[in-house]
Protein backbone atom coordinates (compact mmCIF):
# COMPACT_ATOMS: atom_id res chain seq x y z
CA UNK A 1 0.00 0.00 0.00
CA UNK A 2 1.29 3.48 -0.87
CA UNK A 3 1.53 6.41 1.51
CA UNK A 4 -1.70 7.77 0.01
CA UNK A 5 -3.48 4.45 0.50
CA UNK A 6 -2.34 4.11 4.12
CA UNK A 7 -3.23 7.74 4.79
CA UNK A 8 -6.69 7.28 3.29
CA UNK A 9 -7.27 4.21 5.50
CA UNK A 10 -6.12 6.06 8.62
CA UNK A 11 -8.41 8.99 7.81
CA UNK A 12 -11.37 6.62 7.40
CA UNK A 13 -10.54 5.03 10.75
CA UNK A 14 -10.23 8.44 12.44
CA UNK A 15 -13.65 9.58 11.22
CA UNK A 16 -15.17 6.19 12.06
CA UNK A 17 -13.93 6.16 15.64
CA UNK A 18 -14.68 9.81 16.44
CA UNK A 19 -18.25 9.29 15.24
CA UNK A 20 -18.56 5.93 17.00
CA UNK A 21 -17.46 7.52 20.28
CA UNK A 22 -19.98 10.33 19.73
CA UNK A 23 -17.24 12.94 19.79
CA UNK A 24 -18.51 14.07 16.40
CA UNK A 25 -22.14 13.84 15.30
CA UNK A 26 -22.46 13.56 11.51
CA UNK A 27 -25.51 14.77 9.66
CA UNK A 28 -26.06 11.60 7.67
CA UNK A 29 -22.87 11.24 5.65
CA UNK A 30 -21.64 14.78 6.30
CA UNK A 31 -19.49 16.59 8.86
CA UNK A 32 -19.35 20.37 8.66
CA UNK A 33 -16.67 22.38 10.46
CA UNK A 34 -17.17 25.89 9.07
CA UNK A 35 -14.02 26.16 6.96
CA UNK A 36 -14.47 22.69 5.49
CA UNK A 37 -17.14 20.06 4.99
CA UNK A 38 -16.42 16.35 4.74
CA UNK A 39 -18.66 13.79 3.07
CA UNK A 40 -18.12 10.03 3.13
CA UNK A 41 -19.71 6.65 2.65
CA UNK A 42 -20.20 4.65 5.84
CA UNK A 43 -21.99 1.59 7.12
CA UNK A 44 -23.18 1.00 10.67
CA UNK A 45 -22.23 -1.96 12.84
CA UNK A 46 -22.75 -3.25 16.33
CA UNK A 47 -22.65 -0.84 19.30
CA UNK A 48 -23.73 1.95 16.93
CA UNK A 49 -20.29 1.91 15.32
CA UNK A 50 -19.41 3.62 12.05
CA UNK A 51 -17.25 2.06 9.34
CA UNK A 52 -16.20 4.73 6.86
CA UNK A 53 -15.14 3.30 3.50
CA UNK A 54 -11.51 4.22 2.74
CA UNK A 55 -11.27 6.32 -0.39
CA UNK A 56 -14.84 7.60 -0.05
CA UNK A 57 -14.01 10.78 1.91
CA UNK A 58 -14.20 14.14 0.17
CA UNK A 59 -13.34 17.59 1.53
CA UNK A 60 -15.11 20.73 0.32
CA UNK A 61 -13.78 24.19 1.16
CA UNK A 62 -13.99 27.70 -0.26
CA UNK A 63 -11.48 28.27 -3.06
CA UNK A 64 -9.43 31.42 -3.53
CA UNK A 65 -12.01 32.76 -5.99
CA UNK A 66 -14.86 32.24 -3.56
CA UNK A 67 -16.18 29.12 -5.21
CA UNK A 68 -16.41 25.79 -3.41
CA UNK A 69 -13.72 23.28 -4.30
CA UNK A 70 -14.21 19.58 -3.62
CA UNK A 71 -11.47 16.96 -3.69
CA UNK A 72 -10.76 13.49 -2.42
CA UNK A 73 -9.54 13.67 1.17
CA UNK A 74 -6.74 11.37 2.33
CA UNK A 75 -5.04 13.38 5.09
CA UNK A 76 -5.99 12.58 8.72
CA UNK A 77 -3.88 15.48 9.99
CA UNK A 78 -5.82 18.01 7.90
CA UNK A 79 -9.06 16.50 9.14
CA UNK A 80 -7.97 16.82 12.77
CA UNK A 81 -7.01 20.46 12.26
CA UNK A 82 -10.36 21.16 10.58
CA UNK A 83 -12.26 19.37 13.38
CA UNK A 84 -10.23 20.78 16.29
CA UNK A 85 -12.73 23.49 17.26
CA UNK A 86 -15.70 21.09 17.07
CA UNK A 87 -13.75 18.64 19.25
CA UNK A 88 -12.78 21.38 21.71
CA UNK A 89 -9.05 20.73 21.35
CA UNK A 90 -6.32 23.06 22.53
CA UNK A 91 -3.35 23.85 20.31
CA UNK A 92 -1.04 21.65 22.39
CA UNK A 93 -3.44 18.71 22.12
CA UNK A 94 -3.69 19.15 18.36
CA UNK A 95 0.10 19.21 18.08
CA UNK A 96 0.56 16.14 20.29
CA UNK A 97 -2.07 14.12 18.48
CA UNK A 98 -0.71 15.16 15.08
CA UNK A 99 2.64 13.74 16.18
CA UNK A 100 0.97 10.45 17.16
CA UNK A 101 -1.04 10.28 13.94
CA UNK A 102 2.06 10.97 11.83
CA UNK A 103 4.07 8.32 13.65
CA UNK A 104 1.24 5.81 13.23
CA UNK A 105 0.93 6.57 9.53
CA UNK A 106 4.67 6.16 8.97
CA UNK A 107 4.53 2.78 10.74
CA UNK A 108 1.49 1.70 8.72
CA UNK A 109 3.32 2.48 5.49
CA UNK A 110 6.38 0.50 6.63
CA UNK A 111 4.17 -2.43 7.57
CA UNK A 112 2.37 -2.32 4.23
CA UNK A 113 5.68 -2.34 2.35
CA UNK A 114 6.78 -5.54 4.10
CA UNK A 115 3.41 -7.30 4.37
CA UNK A 116 3.27 -10.93 3.33
CA UNK A 117 0.40 -13.20 2.20
CA UNK A 118 -1.69 -15.03 4.76
CA UNK A 119 -0.37 -18.36 3.53
CA UNK A 120 3.06 -17.30 4.81
CA UNK A 121 1.72 -16.03 8.13
CA UNK A 122 -0.05 -19.20 9.24
CA UNK A 123 3.26 -21.05 9.39
CA UNK A 124 4.91 -18.53 11.69
CA UNK A 125 5.46 -19.06 15.38
CA UNK A 126 3.31 -17.17 17.88
CA UNK A 127 6.25 -14.83 18.57
CA UNK A 128 7.10 -14.14 14.93
CA UNK A 129 3.46 -13.49 14.02
CA UNK A 130 3.28 -10.62 16.53
CA UNK A 131 5.48 -8.48 14.28
CA UNK A 132 3.00 -8.67 11.39
CA UNK A 133 -0.14 -7.58 13.25
CA UNK A 134 -1.30 -4.06 12.53
CA UNK A 135 -2.31 -2.72 15.93
CA UNK A 136 -5.32 -1.86 18.06
CA UNK A 137 -8.54 -1.91 15.98
CA UNK A 138 -10.19 0.98 17.87
CA UNK A 139 -7.31 3.29 18.81
CA UNK A 140 -6.53 5.39 15.77
CA UNK A 141 -3.04 6.56 16.76
CA UNK A 142 -2.08 3.05 17.83
CA UNK A 143 1.61 3.45 16.96
CA UNK A 144 2.19 6.96 18.34
CA UNK A 145 5.31 6.00 20.34
CA UNK A 146 6.22 9.55 21.30
CA UNK A 147 9.83 9.45 22.40
CA UNK A 148 11.06 7.11 19.67
CA UNK A 149 13.02 8.65 16.81
CA UNK A 150 12.58 7.45 13.24
CA UNK A 151 15.69 5.30 13.67
CA UNK A 152 14.30 3.87 16.93
CA UNK A 153 11.09 2.89 15.14
CA UNK A 154 13.12 1.03 12.54
CA UNK A 155 14.98 -0.83 15.29
CA UNK A 156 12.76 -1.47 18.31
CA UNK A 157 9.16 -1.87 17.13
CA UNK A 158 7.34 -5.16 16.53
CA UNK A 159 6.94 -4.50 12.81
CA UNK A 160 10.71 -4.02 12.48
CA UNK A 161 10.95 -7.80 13.18
CA UNK A 162 14.55 -7.23 14.19
CA UNK A 163 16.05 -9.22 17.08
CA UNK A 164 17.67 -7.21 19.85
CA UNK A 165 19.70 -8.03 22.92
CA UNK A 166 18.98 -6.76 26.40
CA UNK A 167 21.58 -5.08 28.59
CA UNK A 168 21.99 -6.39 32.13
CA UNK A 169 22.40 -4.08 35.08
CA UNK A 170 23.38 -4.64 38.69
CA UNK A 171 21.59 -2.34 41.15
CA UNK A 172 22.64 -2.00 44.76
CA UNK A 173 20.47 -4.03 47.11
CA UNK A 174 18.19 -1.67 48.99
CA UNK A 175 17.76 0.54 45.95
CA UNK A 176 16.43 -2.52 44.12
CA UNK A 177 14.16 -5.27 45.42
CA UNK A 178 13.61 -8.76 43.97
CA UNK A 179 10.36 -10.63 44.43
CA UNK A 180 9.32 -14.05 43.15
CA UNK A 181 6.75 -16.78 43.57
CA UNK A 182 7.59 -19.15 46.45
CA UNK A 183 9.49 -21.64 44.31
CA UNK A 184 11.71 -18.97 42.74
CA UNK A 185 14.69 -17.37 44.41
CA UNK A 186 16.68 -14.57 42.87
CA UNK A 187 19.61 -16.80 41.87
CA UNK A 188 17.27 -19.31 40.24
CA UNK A 189 15.72 -16.66 37.98
CA UNK A 190 19.01 -15.08 36.95
CA UNK A 191 20.55 -18.53 36.48
CA UNK A 192 17.72 -19.52 34.18
CA UNK A 193 17.97 -16.33 32.14
CA UNK A 194 21.76 -16.19 31.70
CA UNK A 195 24.23 -18.79 30.48
CA UNK A 196 27.03 -19.93 32.82
CA UNK A 197 29.54 -17.96 30.76
CA UNK A 198 27.46 -14.78 31.05
CA UNK A 199 27.01 -15.30 34.79
CA UNK A 200 30.76 -15.64 35.26
CA UNK A 201 31.59 -12.65 33.05
CA UNK A 202 29.03 -10.37 34.69
CA UNK A 203 30.01 -11.47 38.20
CA UNK A 204 33.61 -10.62 37.44
CA UNK A 205 32.64 -6.97 36.99
CA UNK A 206 31.48 -6.71 40.61
CA UNK A 207 33.52 -6.79 43.81
CA UNK A 208 30.60 -8.33 45.71
CA UNK A 209 28.00 -9.68 43.25
CA UNK A 210 25.51 -10.63 45.99
CA UNK A 211 25.25 -7.05 47.19
CA UNK A 212 23.46 -6.23 43.94
CA UNK A 213 20.18 -7.22 42.32
CA UNK A 214 20.59 -8.11 38.65
CA UNK A 215 18.03 -7.28 36.00
CA UNK A 216 17.76 -6.77 32.22
CA UNK A 217 17.18 -3.35 30.68
CA UNK A 218 15.98 -2.34 27.23
CA UNK A 219 18.91 -0.80 25.29
CA UNK A 220 16.78 2.21 24.33
CA UNK A 221 15.84 2.84 27.95
CA UNK A 222 19.46 2.56 29.04
CA UNK A 223 20.58 5.15 26.51
CA UNK A 224 17.69 7.59 26.79
CA UNK A 225 16.68 7.34 30.45
CA UNK A 226 18.96 5.33 32.72
CA UNK A 227 22.22 6.90 31.53
CA UNK A 228 20.79 10.38 32.17
CA UNK A 229 18.18 10.16 34.93
CA UNK A 230 20.29 7.68 36.91
CA UNK A 231 23.68 9.24 36.10
CA UNK A 232 24.60 9.74 39.75
CA UNK A 233 23.95 6.11 40.63
CA UNK A 234 25.99 4.98 37.64
CA UNK A 235 28.85 7.26 38.67
CA UNK A 236 28.87 6.04 42.29
CA UNK A 237 28.60 2.36 41.41
CA UNK A 238 25.13 1.93 42.88
CA UNK A 239 24.16 0.87 39.36
CA UNK A 240 26.66 -1.06 37.26
CA UNK A 241 26.23 -1.87 33.57
CA UNK A 242 27.19 -5.55 33.33
CA UNK A 243 26.92 -5.88 29.57
CA UNK A 244 24.77 -7.26 26.79
CA UNK A 245 22.99 -10.54 27.43
CA UNK A 246 23.59 -13.52 25.13
CA UNK A 247 20.03 -14.06 23.87
CA UNK A 248 18.10 -12.46 21.02
CA UNK A 249 14.61 -11.12 21.79
CA UNK A 250 11.70 -9.90 19.69
CA UNK A 251 9.30 -7.24 20.95
CA UNK A 252 5.66 -8.28 21.16
CA UNK A 253 2.75 -6.03 20.18
CA UNK A 254 3.10 -4.13 23.45
CA UNK A 255 6.69 -3.13 22.46
CA UNK A 256 7.96 -3.26 26.05
CA UNK A 257 7.44 -7.02 26.51
CA UNK A 258 10.20 -9.15 24.98
CA UNK A 259 9.96 -12.79 23.92
CA UNK A 260 13.17 -14.82 23.91
CA UNK A 261 14.02 -15.92 20.38
CA UNK A 262 17.22 -17.79 21.18
CA UNK A 263 15.83 -19.76 24.13
CA UNK A 264 12.01 -19.78 23.85
CA UNK A 265 11.70 -21.78 27.08
CA UNK A 266 13.13 -18.83 29.02
CA UNK A 267 10.87 -16.15 30.45
CA UNK A 268 9.28 -13.30 28.59
CA UNK A 269 10.35 -10.03 30.17
CA UNK A 270 8.38 -6.80 30.54
CA UNK A 271 10.61 -3.71 30.65
CA UNK A 272 9.80 -0.03 31.13
CA UNK A 273 10.02 2.29 28.14
CA UNK A 274 9.56 6.01 28.64
CA UNK A 275 7.49 6.45 25.50
CA UNK A 276 3.88 7.60 25.24
CA UNK A 277 1.95 4.95 23.34
CA UNK A 278 -1.78 4.17 23.17
CA UNK A 279 -2.82 6.56 25.91
CA UNK A 280 -0.09 6.23 28.59
CA UNK A 281 3.65 6.15 29.17
CA UNK A 282 4.88 2.58 29.11
CA UNK A 283 6.73 2.41 32.41
CA UNK A 284 6.22 -0.18 35.14
CA UNK A 285 4.61 1.18 38.34
CA UNK A 286 6.34 0.00 41.50
CA UNK A 287 3.12 -1.37 42.96
CA UNK A 288 2.74 -3.57 39.89
CA UNK A 289 6.24 -5.04 39.92
CA UNK A 290 6.12 -5.57 43.67
CA UNK A 291 2.77 -7.34 43.59
CA UNK A 292 3.09 -9.34 40.35
CA UNK A 293 4.50 -12.60 41.81
CA UNK A 294 2.08 -12.49 44.75
CA UNK A 295 -0.94 -12.02 42.46
CA UNK A 296 0.31 -14.77 40.15
CA UNK A 297 0.65 -17.21 43.05
CA UNK A 298 -2.87 -16.37 44.24
CA UNK A 299 -4.38 -16.86 40.77
CA UNK A 300 -2.43 -20.09 40.27
CA UNK A 301 -3.99 -21.40 43.46
CA UNK A 302 -7.48 -20.62 42.17
CA UNK A 303 -6.65 -22.13 38.77
CA UNK A 304 -5.20 -25.38 40.12
CA UNK A 305 -8.27 -26.09 42.26
CA UNK A 306 -10.85 -25.05 39.68
CA UNK A 307 -12.61 -27.84 37.79
CA UNK A 308 -13.83 -25.53 35.01
CA UNK A 309 -10.43 -24.04 34.18
CA UNK A 310 -8.90 -27.50 34.23
CA UNK A 311 -11.60 -28.95 31.98
CA UNK A 312 -11.37 -26.04 29.54
CA UNK A 313 -7.57 -26.15 29.56
CA UNK A 314 -7.34 -22.40 30.15
CA UNK A 315 -3.72 -21.30 30.42
CA UNK A 316 -2.51 -18.59 32.79
CA UNK A 317 0.86 -17.06 31.91
CA UNK A 318 2.07 -16.06 35.35
CA UNK A 319 4.22 -13.05 36.15
CA UNK A 320 6.52 -15.05 38.35
CA UNK A 321 9.33 -12.70 39.37
CA UNK A 322 10.20 -9.02 39.34
CA UNK A 323 12.73 -6.38 40.23
CA UNK A 324 11.58 -2.99 41.49
CA UNK A 325 14.01 -0.08 41.54
CA UNK A 326 12.96 2.83 43.77
CA UNK A 327 14.15 6.28 42.76
CA UNK A 328 15.85 7.75 45.85
CA UNK A 329 14.28 11.22 45.45
CA UNK A 330 11.29 11.09 43.09
CA UNK A 331 8.06 9.70 44.49
CA UNK A 332 4.64 11.14 45.38
CA UNK A 333 3.30 13.99 43.28
CA UNK A 334 5.86 13.56 40.49
CA UNK A 335 4.58 12.81 36.94
CA UNK A 336 4.42 9.05 36.77
CA UNK A 337 6.66 8.70 33.70
CA UNK A 338 9.60 9.82 35.86
CA UNK A 339 9.04 7.27 38.60
CA UNK A 340 8.51 4.13 36.49
CA UNK A 341 11.78 4.04 34.61
CA UNK A 342 13.71 1.04 35.94
CA UNK A 343 12.63 -2.48 36.84
CA UNK A 344 11.32 -5.63 35.17
CA UNK A 345 8.71 -8.38 35.37
CA UNK A 346 9.46 -11.93 34.23
CA UNK A 347 6.53 -13.85 32.71
CA UNK A 348 6.02 -17.52 31.89
CA UNK A 349 6.64 -18.34 28.22
CA UNK A 350 3.85 -19.77 26.10
CA UNK A 351 4.39 -23.48 25.48
CA UNK A 352 2.17 -25.78 23.44
CA UNK A 353 1.93 -29.52 22.89
CA UNK A 354 3.06 -31.26 19.67
CA UNK A 355 0.49 -30.75 16.93
CA UNK A 356 -0.98 -27.63 18.52
CA UNK A 357 -0.65 -24.12 17.12
CA UNK A 358 -1.05 -20.77 18.86
CA UNK A 359 -1.67 -17.22 17.77
CA UNK A 360 -2.50 -13.89 19.45
CA UNK A 361 -6.21 -13.12 19.43
CA UNK A 362 -5.44 -9.93 17.48
CA UNK A 363 -4.64 -12.19 14.51
CA UNK A 364 -8.37 -12.68 13.84
CA UNK A 365 -8.57 -9.04 12.70
CA UNK A 366 -5.46 -9.02 10.49
CA UNK A 367 -5.67 -8.48 6.74
CA UNK A 368 -2.74 -9.31 4.48
CA UNK A 369 -1.19 -7.31 1.65
CA UNK A 370 -4.12 -8.18 -0.64
CA UNK A 371 -6.70 -7.19 1.97
CA UNK A 372 -7.75 -10.76 2.66
CA UNK A 373 -8.52 -11.57 6.32
CA UNK A 374 -6.08 -13.93 8.01
CA UNK A 375 -8.95 -15.57 9.86
CA UNK A 376 -10.27 -16.97 6.56
CA UNK A 377 -6.96 -18.80 6.13
CA UNK A 378 -7.08 -19.97 9.76
CA UNK A 379 -10.58 -21.35 9.20
CA UNK A 380 -9.40 -23.11 6.04
CA UNK A 381 -11.80 -25.81 4.91
CA UNK A 382 -13.75 -25.82 8.18
CA UNK A 383 -17.31 -24.57 8.32
CA UNK A 384 -17.02 -20.85 9.25
CA UNK A 385 -20.06 -20.92 11.54
CA UNK A 386 -18.85 -23.95 13.48
CA UNK A 387 -15.26 -22.62 13.66
CA UNK A 388 -16.36 -19.20 14.93
CA UNK A 389 -18.67 -20.85 17.46
CA UNK A 390 -15.66 -22.75 18.81
CA UNK A 391 -13.64 -19.53 18.92
CA UNK A 392 -16.35 -17.70 20.85
CA UNK A 393 -16.82 -20.63 23.23
CA UNK A 394 -13.07 -20.84 23.83
CA UNK A 395 -12.98 -17.13 24.62
CA UNK A 396 -16.09 -16.52 26.64
CA UNK A 397 -16.48 -19.58 28.86
CA UNK A 398 -13.40 -19.10 31.06
CA UNK A 399 -13.95 -15.33 31.19
CA UNK A 400 -17.60 -15.70 32.25
CA UNK A 401 -16.55 -18.18 34.92
CA UNK A 402 -13.70 -15.99 36.16
CA UNK A 403 -16.01 -12.99 36.49
CA UNK A 404 -19.12 -14.57 37.96
CA UNK A 405 -17.66 -17.37 40.08
CA UNK A 406 -14.73 -15.38 41.48
CA UNK A 407 -15.61 -11.73 40.87
CA UNK A 408 -12.37 -11.30 38.94
CA UNK A 409 -11.83 -9.78 35.53
CA UNK A 410 -8.83 -9.34 33.28
CA UNK A 411 -8.53 -7.00 30.29
CA UNK A 412 -9.28 -9.43 27.44
CA UNK A 413 -8.20 -7.47 24.37
CA UNK A 414 -6.43 -8.93 21.36
CA UNK A 415 -2.96 -8.46 22.81
CA UNK A 416 -3.65 -10.03 26.22
CA UNK A 417 -5.29 -13.22 24.95
CA UNK A 418 -3.99 -15.99 22.72
CA UNK A 419 -5.71 -18.98 21.19
CA UNK A 420 -4.32 -22.51 21.13
CA UNK A 421 -5.71 -24.66 18.34
CA UNK A 422 -5.70 -28.43 18.21
CA UNK A 423 -4.19 -30.47 15.37
CA UNK A 424 -7.39 -29.86 13.37
CA UNK A 425 -6.79 -26.09 13.49
CA UNK A 426 -9.94 -25.44 15.53
CA UNK A 427 -9.72 -23.15 18.61
CA UNK A 428 -9.43 -25.28 21.73
CA UNK A 429 -7.86 -23.40 24.65
CA UNK A 430 -7.52 -19.81 25.87
CA UNK A 431 -4.28 -18.21 27.09
CA UNK A 432 -4.50 -15.21 29.46
CA UNK A 433 -1.58 -12.90 30.22
CA UNK A 434 -0.72 -9.38 31.47
CA UNK A 435 -2.18 -9.95 34.91
CA UNK A 436 -1.00 -7.34 37.37
CA UNK A 437 -1.77 -4.36 35.13
CA UNK A 438 -5.30 -5.50 34.40
CA UNK A 439 -6.73 -7.75 37.14
CA UNK A 440 -9.70 -6.21 38.93
CA UNK A 441 -11.93 -7.72 41.59
CA UNK A 442 -15.48 -7.09 42.74
CA UNK A 443 -16.18 -4.81 45.65
CA UNK A 444 -18.54 -7.53 46.85
CA UNK A 445 -16.54 -10.16 48.78
CA UNK A 446 -16.63 -13.56 47.06
CA UNK A 447 -15.97 -16.62 49.25
CA UNK A 448 -14.69 -18.67 46.31
CA UNK A 449 -11.70 -16.42 45.76
CA UNK A 450 -10.62 -16.58 49.40
CA UNK A 451 -8.43 -13.91 50.98
CA UNK A 452 -7.09 -11.45 48.44
CA UNK A 453 -3.29 -11.34 48.21
CA UNK A 454 -3.14 -7.61 48.84
CA UNK A 455 -5.15 -7.20 52.02
CA UNK A 456 -2.37 -5.14 53.63
CA UNK A 457 -1.29 -2.90 50.73
CA UNK A 458 -4.02 -3.02 48.12
CA UNK A 459 -2.95 -3.13 44.47
CA UNK A 460 -5.97 -4.90 42.98
CA UNK A 461 -8.69 -2.36 42.13
CA UNK A 462 -12.10 -3.11 43.69
CA UNK A 463 -14.98 -2.30 41.36
CA UNK A 464 -18.76 -2.88 41.22
CA UNK A 465 -20.18 -5.50 38.88
CA UNK A 466 -21.28 -3.08 36.17
CA UNK A 467 -17.73 -1.73 35.94
CA UNK A 468 -16.16 -5.19 35.96
CA UNK A 469 -18.29 -6.20 33.00
CA UNK A 470 -17.01 -3.24 30.95
CA UNK A 471 -13.61 -4.93 30.59
CA UNK A 472 -15.35 -7.78 28.82
CA UNK A 473 -17.61 -5.46 26.83
CA UNK A 474 -14.99 -2.93 25.71
CA UNK A 475 -11.94 -5.13 25.23
CA UNK A 476 -13.52 -8.29 23.79
CA UNK A 477 -17.02 -7.52 22.50
CA UNK A 478 -16.37 -4.04 21.11
CA UNK A 479 -12.64 -4.35 20.48
CA UNK A 480 -12.45 -7.81 18.88
CA UNK A 481 -15.83 -9.37 18.13
CA UNK A 482 -17.40 -6.25 16.63
CA UNK A 483 -14.67 -5.76 13.98
CA UNK A 484 -14.79 -9.51 13.40
CA UNK A 485 -18.54 -9.28 12.78
CA UNK A 486 -17.86 -6.53 10.22
CA UNK A 487 -15.73 -8.97 8.19
CA UNK A 488 -18.95 -10.76 7.18
CA UNK A 489 -17.54 -14.27 7.48
CA UNK A 490 -21.01 -15.06 8.76
CA UNK A 491 -24.01 -12.77 9.26
CA UNK A 492 -23.36 -10.36 12.13
CA UNK A 493 -26.62 -11.29 13.85
CA UNK A 494 -25.49 -14.90 13.74
CA UNK A 495 -22.18 -14.06 15.43
CA UNK A 496 -23.91 -12.08 18.17
CA UNK A 497 -26.49 -14.84 18.48
CA UNK A 498 -23.72 -17.36 19.11
CA UNK A 499 -22.30 -15.13 21.86
CA UNK A 500 -25.74 -14.60 23.38
CA UNK A 501 -26.32 -18.34 23.35
CA UNK A 502 -23.10 -18.92 25.31
CA UNK A 503 -24.10 -16.35 27.95
CA UNK A 504 -27.58 -17.84 28.24
CA UNK A 505 -26.15 -21.35 28.54
CA UNK A 506 -23.86 -20.19 31.35
CA UNK A 507 -26.85 -18.66 33.15
CA UNK A 508 -28.86 -21.89 32.76
CA UNK A 509 -25.99 -23.99 34.11
CA UNK A 510 -25.24 -21.64 37.04
CA UNK A 511 -28.54 -20.45 38.57
CA UNK A 512 -26.69 -19.75 41.82
CA UNK A 513 -25.14 -16.71 40.14
CA UNK A 514 -28.42 -15.14 39.05
CA UNK A 515 -27.83 -12.00 41.13
CA UNK A 516 -24.33 -11.53 39.70
CA UNK A 517 -25.53 -12.12 36.13
CA UNK A 518 -28.28 -9.55 36.65
CA UNK A 519 -25.67 -7.11 37.97
CA UNK A 520 -23.32 -7.59 35.00
CA UNK A 521 -26.32 -7.42 32.61
CA UNK A 522 -24.37 -8.63 29.57
CA UNK A 523 -27.62 -9.01 27.62
CA UNK A 524 -29.02 -5.61 28.61
CA UNK A 525 -30.19 -2.98 26.15
CA UNK A 526 -27.17 -0.67 26.42
CA UNK A 527 -23.68 -0.37 27.85
CA UNK A 528 -21.73 2.64 29.06
CA UNK A 529 -19.44 4.16 26.43
CA UNK A 530 -15.79 4.67 27.36
CA UNK A 531 -14.12 6.52 24.45
CA UNK A 532 -10.54 5.29 24.04
CA UNK A 533 -9.66 7.94 21.47
CA UNK A 534 -11.56 10.62 23.32
CA UNK A 535 -9.50 9.82 26.41
CA UNK A 536 -6.36 11.23 24.79
CA UNK A 537 -8.13 14.13 23.07
CA UNK A 538 -9.86 15.14 26.32
CA UNK A 539 -6.85 14.59 28.54
CA UNK A 540 -4.34 16.29 26.28
CA UNK A 541 -0.61 15.95 26.89
CA UNK A 542 -0.27 17.40 30.37
CA UNK A 543 2.06 15.60 32.79
CA UNK A 544 0.11 13.76 35.49
CA UNK A 545 1.21 11.92 38.62
CA UNK A 546 -1.23 9.03 38.08
CA UNK A 547 -2.91 7.30 35.15
CA UNK A 548 -6.42 8.83 35.13
CA UNK A 549 -9.53 6.73 34.41
CA UNK A 550 -11.34 6.91 31.09
CA UNK A 551 -14.49 9.05 31.45
CA UNK A 552 -17.95 7.79 30.49
CA UNK A 553 -19.66 9.53 27.55
CA UNK A 554 -23.20 8.28 27.23
CA UNK A 555 -24.50 4.85 26.25
CA UNK A 556 -24.10 2.51 23.29
CA UNK A 557 -26.58 -0.15 22.10
CA UNK A 558 -25.90 -3.82 22.83
CA UNK A 559 -25.91 -5.82 19.55
CA UNK A 560 -27.04 -8.96 21.44
CA UNK A 561 -30.13 -7.29 22.88
CA UNK A 562 -33.33 -8.50 21.23
CA UNK A 563 -31.66 -11.34 19.33
CA UNK A 564 -32.48 -15.00 19.80
CA UNK A 565 -29.55 -16.84 21.30
CA UNK A 566 -28.08 -19.77 19.37
CA UNK A 567 -27.75 -22.72 21.71
CA UNK A 568 -24.14 -23.96 21.81
CA UNK A 569 -23.33 -27.46 20.57
CA UNK A 570 -22.23 -28.53 24.03
CA UNK A 571 -23.38 -27.49 27.48
CA UNK A 572 -21.42 -26.75 30.60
Amino acid sequence: MTWSGSSSSLLAKLISQLCTEDLLQPDGDRLSFGAATYTFVATRGGFGSYQVVPGSVRRTAAGILGNDESEEATDPVQFLVDAAEALGLSGSTVAGYVAELSSTLAADVRMASTAVPNASLVGLSHTALEGHLTGHPLLVANKGRLGFSAADSLRYTPEARTPLRLVWLAVRRGLAEFRGTPELCEHAVVGRELSPDALEAFGGRLVDPDSYVWLPCHPWQLDHVVATQWARELATGEIVVLGEGPDDYLPTQSIRTMANLSQPERYQVKLPLKILNTSVYRGIPAHCSLAAPMVTQWLRGLWSRDEVFNRLGTVLLGEVASVTVHHPQLSTGVPYQWTETLGCIWRDPLTIAPGETAWPLAAVLHRDVSGEPLIATLIGSSDPTAWLAELISTLIRPLLHLMHHYGITVNPHGENLSIICGPDGVPARLVIKDLIDDVNISTEPIPARGPEPDSHDRVLPRKPWHILRQYLVDALFLGVLNPLADMNLIASDQLWGILRGEIEEYARAHPQYQDRLEATALLGETFARYPLNGYRLTLGYTDLDTRPPIPVTGRMPNPMHGLEGIKPARGW
